[in-house]
């Protein structure tokens, strides 16, 4: 966020849904779908259109986020499993201590004193973050993960908005294009998968004894 523009982070972030995917199908032995397989290739093309490996070089902002788009996947699978046998808020509580913890070192070799304005936006920011991951926490509790993945297309609208009128950023064209790629590959999952699920659904109930 700090090294590229809010809407390319955003981007590059909708490959989360994928590595979830991929993480569904190699940790958890999910079974393997055509739909599942075209859509990771398709929403790997659009990673690679926003990031234009060779023609453009990638930077440190662009890698970093890259980076975490796996990263988050991985929690997601965890939050999912956890919501299994855990409470929503004991989620919460335990990633802001372990998230706590994990940064101190980083946050002690780069200290600086924060001024009062910065400690009353930081002071913000933790409320909406803490919120924000509340009510995550709670959606992958009670929804299955296809269903709540389609929501966080709408973070790119957002980020559009947010980035031009706090930070003048016009993303390139090239975003938009592998942006919609991917949205567009994760859209087509997400409605095979609910198909999918409706019809095992209606398959198991059918084959149910009177």
């Amino acid at each position: 966020m700090a090294r590229i523009p809010i809407a390319e982070v955003t981007a590059i972030g909708y490959t989360t849904p994928i590595f979830t995917t991929l993480g569904a199908i190699l940790i958890f032995r999910e079974r393997v779908r055509f739909r599942r397989v075209v859509a990771i290739i398709i929403g790997f093309v659009g990673m690679l259109i926003i990031l234009r490996p060779g023609l453009i070089t990638i930077d440190n902002g662009s890698m970093a986020q890259l980076i975490a788009a796996p990263c988050f996947a991985i929690s997601f699978l965890l939050t999912k499993r956890l919501t299994q046998t855990e409470y929503s808020g004991d989620i919460l509580v335990m990633l802001s201590i372990f998230c706590t913890l994990t940064l101190l070192p980083g946050a002690l070799l780069m200290w600086r004193t924060p001024t009062l304005i910065e400690l009353f936006w930081l002071l913000i920011v933790a409320v909406v973050a803490t919120f924000g991951h509340y009510a995550l926490t709670r959606s992958i509790a009670v929804a299955p993960l296809t269903v709540t993945q389609p929501f966080s297309f709408l973070q790119l609208v957002w980020a559009i908005i947010f980035g031009y009128l706090l930070f003048g950023e016009i993303p390139d064209l090239w975003v938009f294009i592998g942006g919609a790629i991917i949205v567009g590959a994760i859209s087509y999952m997400t409605h095979r998968e609910a198909v999918a699920a409706r019809q095992e659904k209606l398959l198991s109930g059918s084959s149910m004894p009177e």
